[in-house]
This record gives structure tokens, sequence and C-alpha cells, in this order.
């Protein structure tokens, strides 16, 4: 990962590029932390739901209803 940061000043029409600072790099470590908790929990939930889902329809299966049964009745 690159410690540099880039910085646009659009009234000189310049770009600067510098290292980050200790501060600027430790706010940068805990974005990146955030959105890899945030991305492990999306992924968590949508396994969780995928999981629901399969044990919905396997105990559907097991009364006899088929997944044409299921889209005949809206449920899919």
């Amino acid at each position: 990962m690159s410690n540099n940061i880039g910085i646009y000043n659009h009234n000189l029409g310049e770009q600067i590029v510098r290292e980050m600072t200790n501060d600027e790099q430790a706010e940068r470590d805990a974005e990146i932390a955030t959105w890899q908790t945030k991305q492990q929990a999306k992924a968590d939930a949508e396994a969780e739901a995928a999981s629901k889902k399969a044990a919905a329809q396997a105990k559907l299966g097991a009364l006899g209803l088929t997944a044409d049964d299921l889209k005949a009745l809206g449920l899919v």
C-alpha cells in the first residue's frame, strides 16, 4: 500500500503528492479497517440469508412442495 497522499489545489491548478503524516496514515488505516469490517458483515449477512432461504426451501420440500409450486404461489 502506498504511503503517499495526493492533494490538488484547484485555485493554482497544481497537484502535490507527498508522504502521509503519521496521523493521516492512522486515519487511513482506520478507514480501511472499518471498510473491511463492513464488507465482512455484508458477506456474513448474505451467507446467513442464503442459509435461511435454503432451510426454508428444504422445509417446504419436506411438505412436498417443489420450486415450481413455490413460483405458482408467488413465494419465490
